[in-house]
């Protein structure tokens, strides 16, 4: 009999195991961020200060009226459509949506040509995001998933996901001497504790691996795969070719798919054992852009070169936009400028562990900051 504790997705968990045998990461993932009553993004608010980590509009206006300026000059470029909606997947507390809609108030014929549309699942966060942006009168609807979002007289779409894949539910294989075993969780018999362990050698998920690493594998190499990222993508790739539009994607990760564990949970902005508290930590994974921008080239959509976070701002005029900000500002605040410029720009900080890629549909100019286009 499992004995019980204070956590009750802990517990469930433990049952699930019992009954069936160790789950896949993904399904852990998957229950840990998700459950519909004990998951990490249903119960709470985990963004800013007060919560487990702090992404970068809530470092500074300047990230979210960057992006912003950046949607209204895709929007140009496409020849400024009557209605465009205005997507953002994962959109926290919403804050990244609110200084963008802010900065291109004044952009002629946009606020009235716009639609927000939120991808978003947690009931604590929607609210967030509605009292964000509702000063600025743009009308906003919510979606569980993307392809809720309906095609409504083919207008084209612009998609914002900033620190959305890493969150996703990933799966990793572990090199064995004769094949790839799956790391799965499962529960220590000597401590009734979470644990991971090894599902059987198969040569069967060679397949998830890409070809250029195959032969490159050494027994305990570990390779991440993200099939809910790779589905997004496609998804993504294939209403922007339907509509006309452009996607823009930031994250931490590497632009080549590579081998490595980085699965990762955080607590109260530390870090934290990946399988303790499950529900009370989040969970996240680096993502391989290699293998997003894959999946946007096989669903026939164009993308850019992968550049870094600070590449990207610089290439929008962050740090003009930084010294028209502290020309009305005080020591103090002027410090506090400098101080959130070079958290998102330095390659000691964000600068270069966060990538960005922009994908646009096959009948879409390209985006500003593509260079280096496939497809």
């Amino acid at each position: 009999m499992t004995e019980t504790s204070e956590n009750p997705l802990l517990d469930h968990l433990k049952r699930r195991i019992a009954l069936g045998g160790p789950i896949t990461i993904a399904d852990f993932m998957n229950e840990a961020l998700a459950h519909p009553e004990h998951g990490y993004y249903r119960k709470q608010d985990p963004f800013g200060r007060k919560g487990d980590f702090i992404t970068a509009p809530e470092i500074s206006q300047m990230f979210g009226e960057l992006i912003g300026l950046w949607a209204a000059v895709t929007w140009q470029q496409m020849g400024s459509p009557r209605k465009i909606n205005l997507v953002e997947l994962g959109p926290g507390r919403g804050t990244l949506m609110a200084d963008a809609l802010r900065a291109v108030r004044n952009v002629p014929g946009l606020s009235d040509a716009l639609t927000v549309r939120f991808v978003e699942t947690s009931p604590v966060l929607r609210t967030h995001q509605q009292t964000a942006i509702m000063p600025y009168g743009i009308p906003a609807t919510w979606h569980e998933a993307f392809d809720d979002i309906p095609v409504s007289g083919n207008a084209p779409m612009i998609v914002i996901g900033n620190e959305f894949f890493d969150a996703l539910p990933i799966r990793q294989f572990e090199r064995a001497s004769h094949g790839w075993c799956e790391r799965l969780v499962g529960v220590d018999a000597n401590t009734g504790e979470l644990g991971f362990v090894r599902g059987a050698e198969t040569p069967v998920t060679d397949a998830l691996v890409p070809a250029t690493l195959r032969g490159t594998a050494k027994p305990g190499d570990i390779f991440e795969s993200c099939p809910a990222a790779i589905a997004i993508a496609d998804q993504v790739a294939r209403r922007l070719n339907a509509v006309g539009g452009a996607a823009l994607f930031i994250d931490y990760g590497h632009p080549h798919s590579a081998f490595g564990d980085t699965l990762q949970a955080l607590k109260d902005h530390k870090y934290h054992p990946v399988l303790e508290q499950p529900g009370d930590a989040d969970l996240t994974a680096h993502v391989d852009f290699a293998a997003i921008g894959r999946a946007m080239l096989e669903a026939d959509a164009r993308i850019g070169a992968v550049l870094t976070q600070g590449t990207f701002l610089r290439m929008l005029g962050i740090e003009q936009r930084a010294e028209l900000l502290k020309e009305g500002a005080d020591d103090v605040q002027a410090k506090s400028i400098d101080a959130a410029l070079a958290r998102l720009i330095d390659a000691d900080q964000m600068g270069t562990l966060f990538k960005v890629l922009i994908g646009y549909g096959r009948e879409t100019a390209p985006p500003p900051c593509v260079s280096g286009a496939e497809g």
